[in-house]
């Protein structure tokens, strides 16, 4: 099964001939609701105000429709609350036109060893599980365990895992893992330009950047705009033929630069590394993260859309 954040991902998905059950994530009581049922995606049920929006579409089409619902364990985020489902969830239980499928909860905590949160998690999403039992929903299939969770606690497994972060071959931060990972997303671009820059001469927006000495910098046609952070400004590194070569100056709208003065030969058209490998080097997400303070989750989600997407 395929999971995605919102209605309109997973119509994309199905557009593209993707014909795997896919699970709707996202909070869908102000959604417009028809691609749950024209694309056949399965709906999150995380609110008495989404079942009664989907009970209404379903009964004016005719319609079953099967539903995964939501466990707030403590997060607070979306879901249901743990404590009070003999209040909330009868009338969602009730309906003709809703099937559940599966019961689930997410973890807020799981990537962060030793806290309480995470420990008390699991035994609530159990419990709620037997209250769902006595309301008379019947056995259902349970899955709870992101990333950070499959790896931490095999009691979280239950019937699905729902690995995000490993799947693109990175472990979530700080945990470490036994598990043979290999980065599957690279993210490359080439010189365009190369040139010399003087001693005490500035460099990019700002001149936030001052040669110390007689520089070679290379000419880079990516930036903020292809979602490269600008906090890699004078932190981050790049792979030029095989040797790291530091971002200097600002990152721009559409490009940066890079000093490969201690590179030799560098020329337009050599390939730039931001993620992956080149030669005996590489540079991964969890890396790029902690040079400009952040998670490796964001540095594989905010590519831009103008970046060109190849699969191998």
């Amino acid at each position: 099964m395929l999971a995605v954040a919102d209605i309109e991902e997973g119509v994309d998905l199905r557009k593209s001939g993707v014909r795997a059950p896919i699970l709707v994530f996202g909070a869908l009581s102000v959604s417009d609701l028809d691609g749950v049922f024209d694309h056949d995606l399965t709906p999150t049920i995380s609110s008495p105000a989404a079942g009664h929006a989907l009970q209404q579409a379903a009964e004016t089409r005719g319609a079953t429709l099967r539903y995964h619902l939501k466990i707030d364990t403590g997060m607070n985020r979306l879901g249901f609350r743990h404590d009070n489902l003999k209040r909330t969830l009868p009338a969602l239980l009730s309906s003709k036109n809703l099937a559940l499928d599966a019961v689930y909860t997410h973890f807020g905590t799981a990537d962060e060893p030793g806290h309480e949160l995470f420990e008390s998690q699991r035994p609530r999403f159990e419990a709620a599980s037997r209250t769902i039992d006595e309301l008379g929903a019947g056995p259902r299939l349970r899955h709870a365990a992101n990333s950070a969770a499959l790896l931490r606690d095999s009691r979280t497994w239950y019937d699905f895992v729902r690995p995000g972060i490993l799947l693109y071959g990175v472990v979530p931060p700080p945990l470490g893992s036994n598990i043979e990972l290999k980065p599957v997303m690279s993210l490359t671009s080439r010189v365009v330009a190369v040139k010399g820059v003087r001693r005490g001469e500035s460099v990019g927006y700002g001149a936030r950047f001052t040669a110390d000495r007689p520089v070679t910098l290379a000419v880079i046609p990516a930036g903020y705009a292809d979602g490269l952070d600008r906090r890699l400004e004078n932190h981050g590194f790049v792979l030029i033929r095989g040797e790291r070569a530091k971002i200097v100056g600002a990152v721009s709208m559409d490009m940066l630069t890079a000093d490969v003065t201690d590179i030799a030969g560098v020329g337009p058209g050599d390939e730039v590394v931001f993620l992956g490998s080149q030669g005996e080097k590489s540079i991964d997400a969890r890396e790029m993260a902690d040079w400009i303070g952040t998670i490796p989750y964001e540095i594989l989600c905010r590519l831009g859309a103008r970046v060109e997407r190849k699969y191998e």
